[in-house]
């Protein structure tokens, strides 16, 4: 039997096998996994084709990045109320509403005469995507047996790294012969398939709860969350750096962010509040576990490192190596495909071996390829940008799955949803960090070497040897803490069953 103690994880001295998963739990699985990589892959398309969208709608660049920094808000927003979403409704409610969500915004980006409708089509869509996520990893937790976790994360693990590294490629090729609109005409009929499907498969997963909508927390949470990605992503876009106006434009990033820890400091003061009576909308007691708590600080770094190497990357080869768009996207595509193959094996290994076999070793190679790419100049060979990055790609698959596994199957059942809404909104955050803290770094440095009179290229070169090396240091962190990461030991709980 499992002893439940008082830091939030579950620990038992033998463990017991428990059964198979439930068929039509696995039904369920798959259909989240194939609606969150689409998702997913709609999400990072939009960094190359921003400047199609921006020539085509005759948008000053500002104005054009809103198309990444709304949806990186909306998810800000989103992602930590899907803890209490995922207790008070039922999956099959909670997919639908998503799916639904995300295939309207999808049509309304296809459709689109002009930036505003286009902006709100990417809000919509975001709405959706942010849900996506928690949902599959919480639906994992409560379907999938101990033993077999490693396994079906693996998989998970496939959905979080390959989309983003497929998304760059397959905008790359669609805009170097058609339409910015065909981004979203691809992807439109996949999101109707699976909401079709979903319509007429999806079941549900364990029991709701009655625990009523606390609407200040939501408001706290949209403060604290939106407002810290936000800032973030307003110094990511240029603004509030180098290239700040004296019409004290400048200070808006730093008021967001002093707004968003305002926020956030409140929101934490309010859960701490409602989950004595358990009506928290983010049950902050997920972080008495300490295994929880170290591998969700290395995800967020492995995020900060990953999300900011994948938004200068595509500066770095197209304005300092020279490539076109569909050139850059190729060579994310090796590593990306190499990710997705190794995902399953990678679960395997967890489940046999534990988390320290590939968390190690996979945090060691995300670290060494950051440091690499700060070598890396305007004549670097093309099949060595190639190696470089499926170095990265290895370490990634290597991170993921022990990560998600460890840190979910350290919490109690009822506190999985609250964990993987944590998890995906420290990702999100350290995402906007890393993309922020990068491309100001490149930006400034470039900025400085045209002033100086260098080429966009030549000026170019030391920004990315500043930003990677940056990007290498930060990376070393979850080295050292992965030494501390251990596989959960869980009792007989069994799976939930459909219904």
């Amino acid at each position: 039997m499992a002893a439940p103690d008082t830091t939030g994880s579950v620990t038992v001295s033998t463990p017991e096998p428990a059964s198979g998963i439930d068929p039509r739990g696995m039904r369920v699985i798959w259909l989240l996994l194939i609606a969150a990589f689409v998702a997913i892959l709609n999400e990072t398309t939009m960094a190359i084709a921003i400047p199609h969208l921006n020539a085509d709608l005759g948008l000053p660049p500002e104005i054009g990045q809103w198309l990444t920094s709304a949806f990186m808000l909306t998810m800000a927003v989103v992602i930590p109320t899907t803890g209490f979403l995922l207790l008070r409704f039922t999956t099959r409610q909670v997919f639908l509403a998503a799916i639904i969500s995300f295939s309207l915004g999808t049509l309304l980006c296809l459709v689109a005469p002009g930036f505003p409708l286009l902006l709100l089509g990417r809000i919509v869509q975001a709405a959706g995507t942010g849900v996506m996520l928690p949902l599959l990893m919480t639906t994992v937790m409560n379907v999938v047996p101990a033993h077999s976790r490693g396994r079906i994360m693996g998989r998970v693990t496939l959905v979080i790294a390959f989309a983003p590294a497929l998304g760059p490629t397959l905008s790359g090729a669609v805009l170097e012969t058609l339409s910015w609109r065909w981004l979203f005409g691809i992807i439109l009929p996949i999101a109707i398939i699976a909401m079709i499907i979903g319509a007429k498969w999806m079941t549900n997963l364990g029991e709701t709860t009655r625990a009523p909508i606390d609407v200040l927390s939501i408001i706290l949470s949209a403060l604290g969350f939106g407002g810290l990605v936000f800032g973030l992503s307003e110094f990511g876009g240029g603004h509030g750096g180098e290239g700040a106006s004296d019409d004290g434009s400048g200070a808006l990033p730093w008021i967001m962010l002093a707004v968003g820890a305002i926020g956030l400091v409140l929101f934490v003061l309010r859960q701490f509040a409602l989950q004595r009576k358990d009506d928290a909308l983010l049950d902050l007691r997920i972080f008495r576990s300490g295994n929880f708590t170290v591998s969700v600080v290395i995800m967020a770094v492995v995020a900060f490192a990953m999300l900011g190497t994948f938004s200068l990357l595509p500066l770095y080869l197209q304005t300092v190596a020279g490539l076109n768009s569909l050139q850059s996207g190729l060579v994310l595509l090796p590593g990306a495909l190499l990710m997705g193959l190794l995902g399953p094996v990678m679960g395997r290994l967890y489940d046999a071996r534990g988390p320290k076999t590939l968390l190690i070793p996979g945090t060691i190679l995300i670290a060494a390829a950051m440091f690499f790419y700060s070598t890396v100049g305007e004549s670097t060979p093309f099949f060595v940008l190639v190696s470089v990055q499926v170095m990265m790609s290895l370490g990634l698959a290597g991170a993921f799955t022990p990560l998600f596994s460890a840190s979910l199957g350290s919490l109690k059942r009822h506190l999985y949803s609250h964990g993987s809404a944590a998890l995906n909104t420290m990702q999100q955050v350290a995402g906007a960090a890393g993309t922020a803290l990068l491309i100001s770094i490149y930006s400034s440095i470039l900025h400085a070497g045209q002033a100086d009179g260098l080429s966009e290229a030549a000026a170019g070169e030391p920004g990315t040897h500043a930003a990677f090396f940056v990007a290498g240091c930060v990376a070393v962190v979850p080295i050292v803490l992965s030494f501390f990461v251990r596989k959960p030991v869980e009792g007989a709980q069994a799976p939930v069953a459909a219904h």
